[in-house]
Formats: C-alpha cells, sequence, structure tokens
C-alpha cells in the first residue's frame, strides 16, 4: 500500500462503456477486462466502491424525452443502473473478487439496501461495494450519485472512467483544436461549462473538497495506473 496514491476509491464506470462496440446491451469481455483491473486494485490492498451508469440499457433524459414523464424515465434507468451493477457483481466473483450491490432504493430480492455504515464495514473487509440505483431520486445523474457515495465513504478519490481521456477545452471528437487540461479545479470547470461531470456533481466535489480523476475506460488498466498515481487524464481539486 505505501505507493499506492489512493487507497480508498469511489470508480464511475459508464453504461454505455460496458457496451462495448455494440452501444446496447453488455460486452462480457468488456467486463471482465474491467473486473480484472479491479481485482488487481483489491491486490494492492486498494479499497473498491463502484457506480456503474445505465445508458447500455437506457437514459431517462434521452431515451423519455418529450415520450414520458421525467421521474418515471429516471426510474428506469435506477432499474438499468441496478441491471448493470448484478452483472459485474458477478463478474467479480469470477475473478474471485467478493462483491456486494447496495441500492439505494430498497428491492430486497436483487441487492441490500444502501447504508453508509454497512458501505464502510464491506470496503473495510476487502469487499468491492457496487453503488446502485443512483441516489434514489430522480433528477439526478449517475455522476451526482457517484460523487455523493465518494463523499459518503471518504473516498480519497472518485475515478471517472470515460469514452475520452480527459477534459478537454471543446469535444475533442467535433474540434480538433480543442485542449486537453492536466490539472483544473472546480470553479475553472463550473466557470467554463467544460464536460466532465453534471454541474450538481462537480458543485458537490467542490463543496466536499473531492478530488476528481478524468481518464479514458479504453484501456481497463488505467484503473490501476491512476491508484497508483501516474498522471493520466485530468485531475479536478482545489487550488
Amino acid at each position: 500500500m505505501a505507493d499506492m496514491k489512493y487507497k480508498r476509491i469511489l470508480l464511475k464506470v459508464s453504461g454505455e462503456a460496458l457496451a462495448g462496440d455494440g452501444h446496447r446491451g453488455l460486452d462480457f469481455n468488456v467486463i471482465h477486462e474491467v473486473c480484472e483491473a479491479i481485482r488487481q486494485c483489491r491486490d494492492l490492498g486498494v479499497q473498491v466502491g463502484l457506480v456503474i451508469g445505465g445508458g447500455n440499457f437506457w437514459r431517462g433524459v434521452k431515451d423519455g424525452a418529450d415520450k414520458m414523464q421525467r421521474s418515471h424515465g429516471d426510474a428506469m434507468g435506477m432499474l438499468a443502473t441496478v441491471m448493470n451493477s448484478i452483472a459485474v457483481a458477478d463478474a467479480l466473483e469470477h475473478h474471485g473478487v467478493e462483491a456486494r450491490v447496495l441500492s439505494a432504493v430498497e428491492m430486497n430480492k436483487f441487492a441490500e439496501y444502501f447504508t453508509r455504515d454497512t458501505a464502510d464495514r464491506y470496503l473495510n473487509e476487502g469487499k468491492v461495494v457496487i453503488f446502485a440505483a443512483g441516489t434514489g431520486n430522480p433528477y439526478f445523474s449517475t455522476d451526482t450519485g457517484a460523487v455523493l457515495r465518494g463523499v459518503e465513504i471518504e473516498a480519497d478519490a472518485i475515478l471517472m472512467a470515460k469514452n475520452v481521456d480527459g477534459i478537454y477545452s471543446a469535444d475533442p471528437n467535433v474540434d480538433p483544436t480543442a485542449v486537453k487540461f492536466d490539472t483544473l479545479t472546480y470553479d475553472e470547470v463550473l466557470a467554463r461549462h467544460l464536460k466532465a461531470t453534471d454541474t450538481t456533481a462537480m458543485t458537490l466535489a467542490m463543496d466536499n473538497h473531492m478530488t476528481l480523476v478524468c481518464f479514458a475506460l479504453k484501456d481497463p488498466a488505467n484503473i490501476v495506473r491512476v491508484v497508483r498515481g501516474e498522471k493520466i487524464g485530468t485531475i479536478v481539486k482545489e487550488d
């Protein structure tokens, strides 16, 4: 543990990332690569909390826009995160890693109900804790849920595994002149309207002095590299 920069992390993985090139559903090759990286972190003594989005099945704002009531669409999104959490917990067990799914919404047949103390106990026991169903409320993204859980478990940092390798001045897929940042403050992200997380998540991180590391999940080994302290992606923190 001596050479680990972060000893307790909250890892956020998008649902779309788990779909691989299919963009929908689950690509178990991708899932097992992510689980292998998590296993390596666990074997290094790092305590891992995990939040997974649900966009590979349903995105409430996008898929339900103008078609259904927002709260109902968001409820479906929460259920999508539960499905992903169960799948990843199963895959982690195949990698020899004990995992527990804690849901913000009571559904005892499928997951335990989240409490901070239960999560802390499991983390100290060396289990990976997967936080499902977001915050349990509509109108909040899984990014906000990830920051909330990271603050609650007193993580050293929140690792945002994205489809791009950091935070840019503009969308690098659209603007070839976009510049990647190595470090940013919360105020800079908010003032420039940079696409790192949604505003609520970034403000919550700022209010609680929580470090964020945004990096590419294309190579899941990046998770281990970030934990070791290698300079990958973009770090968002106080001055």
